[in-house]
């Protein structure tokens, strides 16, 4: 009979940043051993539970015992089951033996080819199993993979050593009414659970029907079960305590927050105004971090003085409960307060010599190293783009500087937000303060590029030394190892010169940056690795964008120096691949390419001396050559404007002309004059066919 199945097993309290992963993992690996086992209907439905003390799985629609089975064994080879006479051999009745069928015969053996032999084969039918041996096998299974952190050791109170992520205490395995006698972790399944810690008064409590479990537990052990639930619930209570203001809930702590109770109630608490001198960022750090509490701020993004808690205990009177929240809350940010009021005694500039006391890599140096390199490198982009070169210089000389403040020593999050805010304090212009924080931007993927020219120049310029530099010393990225996230910088240098349109060279830029590092021992230019790898991760950003492989494959072929224009390049590749004579003239690109290629050293012959009109023979290359005198012009004049998508447009009207010429025309004819005039002739059709993109790459 099929029945829902529920196991749950209870412990002490489990890891909060770990639960979410080890409820999904339990449920995943019962439900897969039961489905291997065909205990399973087709619309069996499992849900997970996950909460600080437990993890359990209810599925719907298990069997009771599983299907019979027909299955077909290979007894033995022919040659080995039969003797000269043709009877069975002992191996052969030792094997049906230990098949359990000792009484069979030769006469009920299948005998059927086996690759190049024969064999004997018996079908029969196997009996299905009973759930309890097929949840046994299925618990065991799921538990012995589970993603624990770490092992705990433990002693049963029969004396037994156990390992487990935390103490397990009790164990139920419910179908539908009846108890199956599983065991684990030296526990023996029943039907009891404990409820919550606090709001119950510790007494088991019966889960009857495996259907009731979740409503049992909500009424009456005050245990919501589902860590979606009071993920939502606490989310919810979140909003409407917040009222008017904004809550602040990275879901990262509401995961963290959900796991660390049962039975989720959000309390309003206050601190003292004075704090909010502080700079926000700061105090929203510290209540995140260290207390895992929600900050709020007005509709302006401000920070107010009142803040939200999650607690585990609901009671009328809380006011225990936010006065102690209140009380641990205030010396955390007194703590940033006196950070903060000691930093400020300090200016930035003045803290650069201690830079010198900074390791940035053994084999390249200290961070003021670092710092002096940046700065050189960040005046030179600013000086190609018109920026104020004095400005980024400035910026990028500051920009580590708060790495040795003591607000950072403590929140290392904070780098660069609290440059800014000691950049303004000591006076520093506004674009230099927020050239500190703005030359991590882009942070990650979908992050703010910077809004300053200075903050532009520095981070491109941090970006391209840190590529430079540790691609140098041999740590580029290996499959999913990057420890200094190149992966992450070249996309960052990528973005900014896409979406802010620099006309800067990436090679220019790379040598710039390599240039640098004149003065470091052993240092090995991978300016042509590095930019292999930024144009592999430009493709990965190009395909994001929506663009096909064959698009920017037309265009990133290329090897472009410059982005600043790709993008158009792009859409009116996308332009050109709509129209109808698109698939043609790619085709004939495509052969094009490949002849020019095979016949190079001609080709750099006559190319300079163009087509002799003269030596045209056949109609057809006769019309070639009007048309691409003719459509030369406006492809030129096109492309001086930018207007690409009317430079690829403009070469449609070649197509008659083009595939002309192919069907009629011998290009490798035996007159060399003649051969060679028709590969200049080719050659010039060639680069006017590519100067937007490869179009050859469309057919492909």
């Amino acid at each position: 009979m099929n029945q829902t199945l529920l196991i749950e097993l209870l412990t002490e309290e489990l890891p909060p940043k770990a639960l979410a992963k080890l409820g999904a993992a339990f449920t995943a690996g019962i439900v897969n051993g039961l489905k291997s086992r065909d205990f399973l209907e087709a619309d069996s439905v499992a849900t997970s539970y996950a909460s600080p003390r437990r993890l359990a799985v209810s599925i719907t629609n298990v069997r009771e015992v599983s299907p019979d089975k027909s299955i077909r064994e290979k007894v033995l080879p022919v040659s080995v089951a039969l003797d000269a006479n043709g009877n069975g051999t002992p191996p052969l009745a030792k094997k049906l033996a230990a098949l359990g069928f000792p009484d069979l015969t030769v006469a009920e053996l299948e005998r059927a080819a086996d690759g190049k032999a024969e064999s004997f084969f018996y079908t029969y039918t196997a009996p299905g199993s009973q759930l309890a041996a097929g949840a046994q096998a299925a618990l065991t299974e799921s538990c012995a993979k589970l993603p624990i952190p770490k092992l705990m050791s433990y002693q049963r109170p029969d004396g037994t050593t156990v390992q487990f992520v935390r103490p397990a205490h009790s164990l139920i395995a419910l179908h539908g009414i009846n108890i199956l006698p599983l065991t684990l972790l030296g526990l023996t399944a029943g039907r009891t659970t404990l409820g919550h810690r606090f709001l119950t008064d510790g007494e088991p409590i019966t889960i009857a029907h495996a259907e009731n479990y979740a409503p049992s537990l909500i009424l009456n052990a005050s245990v919501i079960a589902s860590n979606e639930e009071r993920k939502e619930r606490i989310r919810a209570q979140l909003l409407d305590k917040a009222g008017a203001d904004q809550v602040l809930m990275p879901e990262a702590l509401l995961d963290e927050v959900t796991a660390l109770v049962e039975w989720p109630v959000v309390y309003e608490c206050h601190f003292e105004e004075e704090f909010l001198a502080v700079p926000q960022e700061c105090l929203i750090l510290t209540m995140q971090t260290n207390q895992k509490y929600f900050a709020l701020t007005d509709s302006e993004g401000k920070l107010r003085s009142r803040f939200l808690i999650v607690s585990n205990i609901e009671t009328d009177t809380p006011e225990h409960i936010i006065g102690g929240n209140e009380r641990v809350v205030r010396p955390r940010l007194s703590d940033a307060k006196f950070f903060f009021e000691q930093d400020k005694k300090k200016t930035l500039a003045s803290r650069l010599p201690l830079l010198a006391n900074v390791v940035y890599h053994n084999k390249l140096g200290t961070q003021a190293a670092r710092t002096e390199r940046v700065k050189s490198l960040a005046g030179a982009i600013a000086a190609k783009l018109n920026y104020d070169v004095a400005l980024a210089e400035r910026g990028a000389l500051l920009a580590k500087a708060d790495l040795l403040t003591d607000m950072v020593g403590e929140f290392p999050e904070l780098q660069g937000i609290m440059g800014t805010y000691y950049a303004r304090h000591d006076g520093e212009p506004e674009e230099v303060a927020l050239a500190a924080s703005e030359h991590y931007q882009p942070r990650f993927a979908g992050d703010s590029l910077p809004s300053t020219a200075t903050g532009t120049a520095v981070a491109l310029a941090d970006k391209l030394e840190t590529l430079v530099g540790i691609w140098a010393i041999g740590l580029a990225p290996t499959g999913d190892k990057d420890p200094f996230a190149l992966r992450r910088h070249a996309l960052g240098v990528l973005r900014m010169l896409l979406e802010k349109r620099l006309p800067l060279s990436i090679q220019g830029l790379l040598a710039d940056a390599a240039a640098q590092f004149a003065s470091v021992p052993g240092f090995k230019d991978p300016v042509a690795d590095v930019t292999t790898f930024m144009l592999d991760r430009l493709r990965g950003i190009l395909r994001e964008r929506g663009f096909s492989p064959n698009e920017i494959e037309a265009v990133v072929a290329q090897n472009p120096d410059r982005l600043d224009d790709i993008v158009q390049r792009l859409e009116a590749v996308q332009a050109f691949a709509a129209l109808p004579e698109s698939a043609s003239l790619a085709a004939a690109n495509k052969r094009i390419t490949n002849i020019l290629k095979k016949n190079e050293e001609a080709v750099s012959q006559v190319a300079a001396g163009g087509v002799n009109v003269a030596l045209l023979q056949d109609e057809a290359e006769k019309k070639l050559a009007a048309a691409v005198s003719r459509v030369q012009p406006e492809v030129d004049a096109a492309f001086a404007k930018g207007d690409f998508t009317s430079t690829l447009q403009t070469l449609a009207q070649l197509r008659d002309d083009v595939d002309g010429f192919f069907n009629d025309v011998m290009v490798m004819a035996e007159d060399v004059a003649l051969r060679n005039n028709r590969l200049a002739l080719l050659s010039s059709l060639h680069g006017m066919m590519n100067r937007v993109a490869d179009i050859s790459k469309l057919a492909a």
